[in-house]
């Protein structure tokens, strides 16, 4: 690990300004303090923010909630108004890392966490994301763990994160705050997806500091849960995973929110399933049908090939379960 100077900030503008010199904020440390020690990031200035008041979880109107950005992964899930209005989050959260680093890690962390590309965490090999122009030894390593939807031939790396998949799902929004003053991302424009830059991650401007994500209020009654599918049940990445949010009313599915994980550079939002169950009644053949669009432009690479069909079946599993149609 290189020297670095500490900072705790005692207020948002006091780590504002930190920020705006090129410190690197940081609250529970799960993600930054690893990639310090293996030396893939080497900031000069780490700015502690975890004093700042962002640690509440708060309804809006309409039946929203916003999740403050230093709510801890275990607290969110834990969460009354989390637990009841959104199952799909909680459910994230729980198979999420483990306890000892749910207990640590915040919601802002959690999104703005970076890959685990093996390749990324290997100063010794080339990874564009984390040194732009060295070239992606994951295309032509062993990528079974690497994405299948929104690839580049500059990255194929996946975003990590599971809660993110029930936020893009839910579209969400991302409460920032900066040197311009506020403002909202959609999360669908939040994570960037890598193109030829994909040492660019988020939509953040320089200093910028996130401050909370708002769920938005969606039409009730609705039901919501979340998959995972990973090669063991203890402390795994997502090989795939769905976030599925359903109303149903009348018989017909009048709202339907579905994203993935595990498979797409950026969590994935699913539109042609959405279309395709919205106005429909729940059935055995709909599930069936919805599932086999989730995998549309697909781009698998060499060991993961397995992961367009695995996404098609998670996709109609996950439906039938939060759908009540088995």
């Amino acid at each position: 690990m290189h020297p670095f100077t500490y900072i705790r900030a005692a207020g948002t503008r006091e780590a504002l300004a930190a920020g705006r010199r090129g410190g690197r904020y940081i609250a529970g440390g799960t993600t930054l303090v690893d990639l310090m020690r293996e030396t893939v990031e080497r900031p000069e200035t780490v700015v502690d923010i975890s004093g700042l008041p962002l640690d509440e979880v708060t309804a809006t109107e309409r039946g929203g909630l916003r999740i403050g950005a230093l709510v801890t992964m275990s607290a969110a899930a834990a969460h009354p108004k989390v637990r009841t209005l959104f199952p799909v989050i909680s459910q994230a959260l729980e198979l999420s890392a483990s306890a000892q680093l749910r207990n640590m890690a915040t919601i802002g962390g959690n999104i703005m966490q970076r890959t685990r590309c093996t390749y990324f965490r290997d100063v010794s090999a080339a990874c564009n994301k984390r040194e732009p122009g060295s070239g992606c030894a994951a295309r032509e390593g062993y990528n079974r763990s690497h994405a299948i939807l929104g690839t580049s031939d500059a990255c194929v790396a996946t975003h990590p994160s599971d809660v993110a998949v029930a936020f893009a799902a839910l579209e969400a929004q991302v409460h920032v705050v900066g040197g311009d003053g506020q403002r909202q991302i959609p999360f669908a424009d939040f994570l960037l997806r890598p193109g030829s830059t994909p040492d660019r991650e988020q939509a953040l401007r320089e200093g910028e500091l996130v401050t909370a994500v708002e769920i938005p209020g969606l039409p009730r009654p609705l039901a919501s849960g979340y998959l995972k599918v990973r090669d063991r049940q203890s402390y795994e990445f997502a090989l795939t995973s769905v976030a599925v949010a359903l109303q149903v009313r009348g018989g017909v599915i009048r709202t339907a929110k579905v994203a993935a994980g595990g498979v797409g550079t950026v969590p994935w939002k699913l539109p042609a399933v959405e279309r395709h169950l919205v106005g429909e009644r729940p059935s055995a053949s709909l599930w069936a049908a919805a599932g086999a669009k989730a995998a549309d432009g697909a781009r698998p690479l060499a060991h993961n090939r397995f992961k367009t069909d695995l996404l098609k079946r998670s996709v109609e599993r996950q439906l039938r379960v939060v759908g009540g149609t088995k």
